[in-house]
């Protein structure tokens, strides 16, 4: 086999690899073809919208709770500072209670 009946196999080869290559992808491209009519498409991107709307809604729910509760937390939490610093006053009015009965008792 001499140099250019090597070159003409080698080219048929790569042909020939190039057809099977092309025709078993036309294959593929034949089944793998969406088998409906474009009513399912329509129905599903029908859907795909409605399931987009209701996510959006449950974000806008999200934030609103969220925000409700943020302001009830503080709210909450300004209150349980104030009971606490009537705490502080009362056991502190208590302390003095105790000691002016104590000194009313010693003398």
């Amino acid at each position: 086999m001499n140099r250019t009946e090597f070159i003409i196999a080698t080219a048929i080869i790569l042909f020939l690899a190039f057809g099977l290559g092309w025709f078993a992808h036309w294959i593929v491209s034949r089944f793998a073809r969406v088998s409906g009519d474009m009513s399912e498409v329509d129905r599903l991107a029908q859907h795909l919208h409605e399931a987009e709307e209701a996510r959006d809604q449950a974000l806008v729910y999200i934030e609103t709770r969220e925000e409700e509760l943020g302001t009830r937390l503080a709210e909450t939490e300004a209150e349980l500072r104030a009971a606490m610093e009537g705490l502080r006053e009362a056991r502190a009015e208590a302390e003095e209670l105790r000691a002016h009965i104590a000194r009313i008792t010693r003398g």
